[in-house]
């Protein structure tokens, strides 16, 4: 199709090629790339496909197909194209917190929005009347806790249940600690002993994997999982450090794990 001559609903043909392929996303790059035409007039029919729900614009450039079975939310599920999203990025990525938590069964008060971890610069939050992408910044992470999950329009990347655990702790100032202990309750369930040791070893934070020692053991009443983090920071020295960051710095000092306990935890379930 590339610099092809075009029908008057070229671009309604385009979108169904994309569907035909499996795929669900196309830029504004790639219909430059394959049409022979002014960049208004590319334009302009984006406007009239957008204006008849057969597309949506997620950011600047970037745009989904609206199939008739998701024409009454007026977005399909953001799984189906932020891979491609990020890809037309050229940024690492992957779902994390509550999103990942989700996924992995722990999914009661299901949040609407949608959480991405991704490298620097960051990214704008995407957020209007029918979505809410949150981007989180983080430098590195091991490759090894992302899983590939797949999805009705190819694979995505998930933080493992392990790495989720860590990284609702590593933001818990921005998620809220009932929130967290809320999703950790259920996701426990799918944290192994031997995975969380070796992503707990590598987590750049010790404060974070401190805490979550801390919770598993007096919070969540599980010493399985507790111990596994204790054997790791046992032999570190420290400070004594907040169980929620920024709040007040009173409260019970935990000696085993050398933690404030600063606020009185309510989860939901």
């Amino acid at each position: 199709m590339k610099k092809g001559v075009q029908t008057y609903n070229y671009l309604e043909e385009y979108i169904e090629s994309v569907r035909a392929k499996g795929r669900y996303a196309f830029t504004l790059e790639e219909l430059k790339d394959n049409f022979d035409t002014t960049d208004k007039a590319i334009l302009q029919n984006l406007y009239r496909l957008k204006t008849k729900n057969k597309i949506v614009q997620i950011r600047k450039g970037f745009y989904t197909l609206l199939p008739a079975e998701y024409s009454k939310y007026g977005v399909i599920p953001s799984n189906m194209y932020l891979d491609d999203m990020m890809l037309s990025l050229n940024r690492k990525y992957y779902l994390g917190l509550l999103s990942a938590a989700a996924i992995h069964g722990a999914s009661h008060q299901q949040s609407m929005e949608t959480f991405v971890i991704t490298e620097k610069p960051a990214l704008r939050n995407i957020k209007n009347k029918k979505l809410k992408i949150n981007f989180f910044v983080k430098n590195e992470w091991n490759h090894e806790d992302i899983k590939q999950i797949k999805t009705d329009a190819g694979y995505i990347n998930v933080s493992s249940p392990e790495l989720t655990a860590l990284d609702l702790l590593y933001y818990v100032e921005k998620l809220g600690m009932n929130r967290v202990i809320t999703v950790l309750k259920e996701l426990v369930e799918e944290i192994k002993p031997a995975n969380l040791a070796k992503t707990a070893k590598n987590f750049p934070q010790t404060a974070t994997v401190r805490r979550l020692g801390y919770l598993l053991e007096h919070d969540l009443k599980n010493e399985k999982l507790s111990q596994v983090i204790y054997k790791l920071i046992a032999g570190k020295k420290g400070t004594n450090i907040l169980l929620m960051p920024g709040k007040n710095k009173s409260g019970i000092v935990n000696t085993k794990w050398r933690i404030v306990n600063n606020i009185d935890i309510e989860n939901d379930l």
